[in-house]
């Protein structure tokens, strides 16, 4: 099972994670959209990757904002699990840019 990472950690792995957040006992990110429809496409992206990797983040769209916030709920807090799923969020992220 995932192990709980540090604060040390954490800020660790922001370094490689730009655009990304500690908040308590998550990792925060909103992605600005060039469109509606362009961020439901993002949704739908991070949807099957999260699927793929059976790690979920918490989705939430006003507009052409996507915030994702991810935590392992069953650890109660930030676990590398989350942090791979940051780096593909950011991946399908900077697609969404080009």
């Amino acid at each position: 099972m995932a192990q709980l990472l540090s604060d040390d950690q954490i800020t660790e792995a922001l370094r490689d994670l730009p655009g990304w957040e500690a908040r308590p006992g998550a990792l925060f990110r909103a992605v600005t959209a060039p469109s509606f429809m362009a961020g439901i496409g993002l949704v739908d992206r991070v949807a099957q990757a999260a699927e793929q990797m059976n790690h979920h983040p918490d989705v939430d769209i006003r507009w052409t904002t996507v915030s994702f916030s991810l935590t392992t709920h069953a650890m109660g807090g930030v676990t590398d699990n989350d942090v791979k799923l940051a780096g593909r969020i950011s991946a399908l992220a900077d697609e969404l840019a080009r």
